[in-house]
């Protein structure tokens, strides 16, 4: 389980493929505390940590993995959201976050509110999302600002859009999402 705040950006430094799957290291500062099999939340796809090295770490994705989720479109370069599994007698600052993408969106407007970042994503999908309620956009605990069927925008803050990947994505970014588990529930049981 994580929170959805963001430890540290990483740094996508190979990609190997190996029959359906794709090995992915990854150069961040936190390598040095991780260890073999641990989760770590990558744009918030959990993956297990298989290799180490001193400066950089590697994780593998299944073709499951790579057909619902942002991994796909990887490359080397590529700047990913960090965080490590939470600590059950830490602060819960974000929200329950599981590291299970739902879906996949699309950013469609990205808008400077002089000192803010307004983004706007659509998504296709049944999930519904909430004004004032939580969102996971790659792996970042955020608060639903506007809420329309399959769209909803955020707002975010200069420390934000600098330590996380906000700052990379364009009109047209695809970003992992993952809906808040409580509306998922209270959804589920609605529909019975």
């Amino acid at each position: 389980m994580f929170t959805g705040i963001i430890e540290q950006l990483g740094t996508v430094t190979n990609i190997r493929r190996e029959g359906e799957n794709a090995h992915f290291s990854v150069k961040a500062e936190m390598t040095r505390e991780l260890k073999i099999d641990q989760s770590v939340a990558h744009n918030g796809c959990c993956l297990t940590v298989v290799e180490l090295s001193e400066t950089e770490y590697t994780v593998t994705a299944i073709l499951e993995t790579l057909n619902k989720t942002n991994l796909n479109s990887w490359e080397i370069g590529t700047k990913v959201n960090l965080e490590r599994c939470m600590q059950m007698n830490g602060r819960l600052d974000g929200h329950i976050v599981q590291g299970h993408v739902d879906a996949t969106g699309k950013c469609i407007d990205i808008e400077n509110q002089n000192g803010s970042w307004k983004y706007t994503f659509q998504y296709d999908t049944d999930q519904v999302t909430v004004e004032k309620g939580s969102i996971t956009v790659n792996g970042t605990s955020l608060t639903v600002v506007d809420s329309k069927d399959n769209e909803f925008s955020v707002c975010i803050i200069p420390y934000t859009h600098e330590f996380t990947n906000f700052h990379t994505l364009e009109i047209g970014s695809t970003v992992n999402l993952e809906f808040d588990i409580i509306g998922k529930y209270v959804a589920k049981l609605l529909k019975k």
